[in-house]
């Protein structure tokens, strides 16, 4: 044997992600982030690099994995796969013993699931759940070893099609990381989502723009029928919201009444939750205030500001917002809910606001990761003056008064 011994595997804890302990010769141990600790032979067969199962520690001792290295070793120098060999018979153990079971990726996801319900946090664990049921609705059926990366990219295309950006990539992200579990437990011997990549086949999030409304008057037109919209009261106070506050539509959703600091004035968004990973402070207007104070006997019990209607342990679905938009008279082409943010930056330009406040407070990411660590406080004093006038822009523009710019 090579570089491992029993008192450094024991040792060895697990961490967020899986990793290896190698041993020399291609064998390592695959430490998961549930605490498993199992044993991995990579080798090369017909110039192809091959990884073997070859049980979990302490089942399999370091003394008789030596044993299994040799004799695979032994088959590989013969021209024999060990791996195919092992999947072969496996295959055909479960063709006798259960002919009609089939390991499909809903399955496997599910299993995966109820494993990160015990790592994460619930809020975490809703999103996995909402992007996991994205993924099942289109793969589901299938068998785990069946999937292939086609399969995957088809599945984010579909969804991307529906102009569900970023479900898109967060669903392709859920798929990758549901068969990095399923490669973990030897369900199957590789990832297929490594296979592609989404640039592959995707266009970039930065070369896309969200439609939105740029002309003042048809942005009074736009609060005018925020304010009489007869869908439910707490998809009309998440519209006002995303207007006052416009911030990406995931946050939005995702809003915790524990964030809201209303002595303060202040919705405080932590780093998890924004694309920068960096707390991100949002100053709240007196009329932002006055909604928050209208949505609390609707939601106020509960965890989220804007619940989804089946359940108040998730978000408000991501459509929600646009089909309120489209509800209302708008088109995918005239305005979105990303959109507030573009109407916003437009018309905070033109009345001539400092581009430095108006990026800090979009959260536009830094590429200086100290710089980011420090964000949610750049400018904040200014940032408190430009979003109270801006929702005093809004009113105006609501009554239909004559634009005024007035001085940042």
């Amino acid at each position: 044997m090579g570089k491992l011994n029993d008192l450094a595997i024991r040792k060895a804890e697990p961490r967020d992600k899986p990793y290896k302990m190698a041993d020399g010769g291609g064998l390592h141990l695959l430490v998961t982030p549930a605490g498993g600790k199992l044993w991995r032979l990579k080798y090369r067969i017909d110039g192809r690099e091959k990884l073997l199962s070859l049980g979990r520690y302490p089942d399999v001792p370091l003394a008789r994995v030596g044993e299994l290295v040799a004799v695979a070793r032994r088959k590989i120098a013969d021209g024999i796969d060990p791996a195919a060999e092992k999947a072969e018979a496996k295959a055909k153990r479960a063709e006798i013993e259960h002919p009609l079971e089939v390991v499909t990726f809903a399955k496997v996801a599910e299993a995966w699931a109820a494993e990160m319900t015990t790592q994460k946090h619930t809020r975490t664990i809703a999103r996995l759940d909402s992007f996991r049921e994205y993924a099942t609705a289109k793969l589901g059926h299938l068998a785990i070893n069946q999937v292939k990366a086609y399969d995957i990219m088809q599945m984010v295309k579909d969804i991307n099609a529906t102009g569900k950006y970023e479900t898109a990539r967060r669903t392709f992200s859920t798929v990758g990381r549901i068969f990095r579990y399923a490669v973990a437990h030897d369900l199957v011997e590789r990832n297929p989502a490594s296979d592609v990549k989404l640039a592959d086949f995707l266009q970039s999030v930065e070369t896309r723009h969200f439609a939105c409304l740029k002309d003042p008057k048809a942005i009074g037109g736009l609060m005018r029928a925020i304010d009489e919209y007869e869908g439910s009261p707490i998809t009309r106070l998440a519209l006002k919201l995303g207007a006052l506050t416009f911030v990406r539509p995931g946050e939005l959703r995702h809003a915790e009444w524990s964030e809201i600091r209303e002595d303060a004035a202040e919705w405080r968004i932590p780093a998890e939750k924004m694309k920068a990973k960096a707390l991100h402070i949002v100053p709240l207007s007196r009329q932002a205030l006055v909604a928050i104070e209208e949505l609390r006997p609707l939601t106020g019990g509960g965890l989220y500001l804007f619940p989804s209607e089946r359940s108040d342990k998730r978000a408000m679905s991501d459509n929600t917002i646009n089909a309120a938009l489209r509800r209302m008279g708008y088109t995918r082409e005239e305005m979105t809910g990303h959109g507030f943010r573009g109407m916003a930056s437009t018309r905070l330009h033109e009345l001539g606001y400092s581009h430095q406040v108006i990026e800090a407070q979009l959260a536009h990411a830094e590429r200086d990761e100290v710089a980011a660590a420090y964000n949610h406080a750049l400018y904040l004093d200014d940032r408190r003056k430009l979003m109270q006038a801006w929702a005093d822009q809004l009113d105006e523009l609501r009554k239909g008064a004559k634009v005024i710019q007035f001085a940042a």
